[in-house]
């Protein structure tokens, strides 16, 4: 039996925050390594795609900075109405690299015409015009994480599902070769 062909598109940008789904109100919050089941269909949504098949996401490194934030509720003072503010500490992915594997030529080259954010409007990939077919196993030897999305004694939970009524998401994490700092830094 044939190996099903992948066409890929790659992504990258000088940096992206993935939220991890536990981050909600940390005072110090981590990009995550890998993109959900909600995130993919936020993903193929934008891309007006039929599925993403596949994934694979490598960095540079970690670089931490900080943001001002504004609570929602209003303290009310004798004179005028504040908002408490406080810093936190945003862990954002220098140099990532996404690559989406495709069904179809015609998705991957309608994809590779796009931009893509990660998870915050300001964190913009931009797409290599670049498309390429691969095997299986060829994306398989991709370095990279990848969730690959199943229920399974060893799949982790990874979040609630937007789109799907708040379902749990589980998945098992595969680390392919060395993801972090396998790209230079520019």
């Amino acid at each position: 039996m044939s190996e099903q062909l992948l066409h890929i598109v790659t992504y990258t940008g000088p940096f992206g925050f993935i939220k991890p789904w536990t981050a909600v109100r940390d005072e110090r919050t981590y990009s995550q390594q890998f993109l959900t089941p909600s995130i993919i269909e936020g993903l193929r949504i934008r891309l007006d795609v039929s599925a993403i098949l596949r994934h694979k996401l490598t960095y540079a490194k970690i670089d931490s900075q900080q943001e001002r934030t504004q609570s929602r509720a209003f303290a009310e003072t004798r004179k005028k109405a504040t908002r408490e503010q406080s810093i936190l500490v945003r862990g954002i992915m220098l140099y990532p690299k996404l690559t989406l594997a495709f069904a179809t030529e015609a998705e991957a080259k309608a994809s590779a015409e796009q931009h893509i954010c990660l998870c915050r409007n300001e964190d913009i990939l931009l797409p290599d015009s670049l498309v390429e077919t691969i095997s299986e196993s060829g994306f398989d030897a991709l370095i990279g994480f990848e969730l690959i999305f199943k229920e399974d004694p060893m799949a982790i939970l990874v979040g609630y599902d937007r789109y799907r009524n708040n379902e749990p998401m589980y998945g098992v994490l595969k680390i392919t070769g060395n993801p972090v700092g396998s790209e230079p830094i520019e």
